[in-house]
């Protein structure tokens, strides 16, 4: 095991030198590691497929493609996001001149899953240092081709003083939140989530925690069925149903319920084929650990589609489940797998019972042509981000934070969100000296009716 510690003392001492505050340094760094990714493409999607048989049309579109394009907006975008923003100044103030400055916290851990191991471990690095930190990553144990490409890459591009990937499983994890650090970063569950901010919490370190939750699909009597289903099968068995911001469960309009149904079906026909297991579009589950929990969770279930395991394979077919019941196991905790239970309603309350049963989601969706249903909706609930008539699409666009809220996660990311997450907004105020009321100066006889006039003129 590397020496933790030491690795940090070393980081430590080289943010003190000033060297990252550098915005050249910065740029050159990321058009660096931009080299290096596109060098290495064909490795890239090489390991992802060994890690659980992902396409290299998944990979490129959702974590290669999407690396490439946080660094193109950074490099793009670095001077324009560090430069002090210059705000109003006060009355109460004059004269002065007063700026936010954009500073890098210092040293960052960041801890990232193992669903998409690539993506989600290389955007907050790449935000971090955009912002001027350096980084110890903790790539997913689980996922072991990818986490030695990642390895490799850093390693080729910084030096160990800016920049080092640690692999390893729970004993190196424990040993890196017992450090101190400038800020954490962690992307996973919510068990392990509570975990990361108590460490944090030991040295008052802020944290940004990117966890998951069961995320609601709400469908309504008004929508074309057709593109409804094509959508939610595709949102849900992309990345073998093992993506937080999945479509974990749909509560549809009792009245086209059977008609949901037939659709998923022939959808899932449509992109996978008569025996999924053959298709080379479908990943696997990432270990047996994994297939085995999900499998235990379709036990005693109404499967109406799939169901269909091959343990030594960690192949689950894409499944639907009707009606499981609200205190099962399948109800209580995330899927994050290809499976889909099917819950209807007649009124609101019914859905209003389900989502309030359960903590709040990462995501919510809604499959509405109905303007106002899509808008109560959206006023009635609390969850991290969400879409109207489409899913998972809303990761990516950079312009829209991305994050949790309550049990699915705290702070958000991406593209500029991303670059403020990893920088402290430092309040800076520049007094001019040309003139110097007395009026703030003691002794203060006489002055605190003017004042309080003065308060209430400025509102």
């Amino acid at each position: 095991m590397q020496n933790i510690p030491e690795i940090l003392k070393i980081q430590k001492a080289f943010y003190k030198s000033q060297k990252t505050k550098n915005l050249n340094y910065r740029l050159s760094i990321l058009k660096s590691l931009k080299k290096e990714i596109l060098d290495k493409e064909q490795a890239i999607l090489d390991a992802l497929y060994n890690d659980f048989k992902k396409s290299n049309f998944e990979t490129f579109i959702s974590e290669f493609g999407l690396v490439i394009s946080e660094l193109n907006l950074a490099i793009k975008n670095l001077k324009k996001w560090a430069k002090p923003k210059r705000v109003k100044s006060s009355l109460l103030t004059f004269p002065s001149k007063d700026y936010i400055y954009k500073d890098p916290y210092g040293n960052v851990l960041i801890i990232a899953p193992w669903n998409y191991p690539f993506l989600l471990a290389l955007e907050p690095l790449i935000m971090a240092i955009a912002a001027g930190n350096t980084v110890v990553l903790k790539p997913s144990e689980l996922t072991q081709s990818t986490s030695k490409i990642i390895t490799q890459i850093i390693k080729n591009v910084f030096l160990e003083d800016l920049a080092i990937s640690i692999e390893g499983g729970v004993e190196t994890s424990t040993e890196l939140l017992a450090q101190k650090w400038d800020y954490i970063f962690f992307t996973g569950s919510t068990k392990v989530g509570k975990i990361v901010a108590e460490a944090a919490a030991k040295n008052l370190t802020p944290v940004t925690l990117e966890l998951g939750g069961k995320s609601p699909c709400i469908i309504d009597e008004t929508v074309n069925l057709n593109l409804v289903a094509k959508r939610l099968a595709w949102g849900k068995y992309f990345n073998g149903g093992q993506t937080c911001i999945a479509p974990d469960y749909v509560i549809v309009k009792s009245d086209i319920k059977e008609k949901l149904i037939d659709n998923l079906k022939k959808e899932i026909i449509k992109m996978y084929g008569n025996t999924p297991e053959k298709s080379n579009d479908l990943p696997r589950i990432i270990n047996k650990n994994n297939t085995l929990r999900l499998k235990k969770l379709i036990e005693n279930q109404d499967v109406i589609f799939g169901g269909h395991i091959v343990e030594d394979e960690n192949y689950i077919s894409p499944t639907l489940i009707n009606a499981p019941s609200l205190d099962s196991t399948l109800m209580s905790e995330e899927i994050f797998g290809p499976i889909l239970p099917i819950l209807d309603y007649k009124t609101y309350e019914d859905i209003e019972s389900i989502i309030y049963g359960l903590d709040k989601p990462l995501s919510l969706y809604i499959f509405s042509n109905n303007k106002s249903f899509a808008d109560f909706i959206l006023n009635s609930f609390n969850f991290g981000g969400g879409v109207v008539n489409d899913v998972l699409v809303h990761f990516g666009n950079h312009k829209l934070p991305f994050g949790g809220i309550g049990g699915s996660g705290m702070g958000q990311y991406h593209g500029k969100h991303g670059f403020d997450t990893f920088s402290h907004h430092k309040s800076v105020m520049k007094r001019g000296n040309w003139i110097d009321p007395s009026f703030r100066y003691p002794p203060y006889r006489g002055k605190l009716n003017l004042l309080k006039k003065i308060f209430k003129f400025l509102g």
